[in-house]
């Protein structure tokens, strides 16, 4: 579905087997600054077992994001694995993203969504209502601190 998020528009569409390259590329580029080098391996399993409610993100064709948002309850559900390129952080796209986060978890009856974060991505899903409940440090590896987070809409 096209979003108009005031800059360039992008569609969202289900993850296919062919996207693991491209995701796992996206992933290679927002490492160390989000993500720690360890969780790759994590990422590609996620991906190999082929998660149902992951989402692609393209632009002109070209596929620059990827966020899942899986159902844990009547309401609540987890934000799993967001990411955008990084040449277009900042453009506007990530909030195209969390809308359609939004607007997903909305449409089937959440009213919780939980995002373990890094230290160095909270101020983005601040930015949107998310509150840290936790913080463990290196929880996601040396120098890459875990933020529990929870977003009520």
């Amino acid at each position: 579905m096209p979003v108009d998020c005031g800059k360039p528009t992008v569609l969202f569409r289900a993850w296919q087997e062919e996207d693991r390259e491209t995701c796992l590329s996206i992933f290679d580029a927002n490492c160390p600054a989000f993500f720690a080098p360890n969780e790759r391996g994590a990422y590609a399993s996620f991906l190999d077992a082929a998660p149902e409610g992951y989402e692609v993100c393209e632009m002109a064709g070209r596929a620059v994001g990827a966020f899942g948002l899986v159902k844990r309850s009547d309401d609540g559900a987890s934000l799993n694995w967001i990411m955008l390129a990084p040449d277009l952080q900042g453009t506007g796209i990530g909030s195209a993203m969390m809308e359609r986060v939004v607007s997903l978890a909305r449409a089937s009856g959440v009213s919780t969504i939980t995002i373990a974060a890094s230290h160095k991505s909270t101020a983005f899903f601040e930015r949107f209502g998310a509150l840290a409940t936790k913080r463990t440090t290196d929880g996601w590896g040396p120098g890459m601190d875990r933020v529990d987070m929870e977003l009520r809409l």
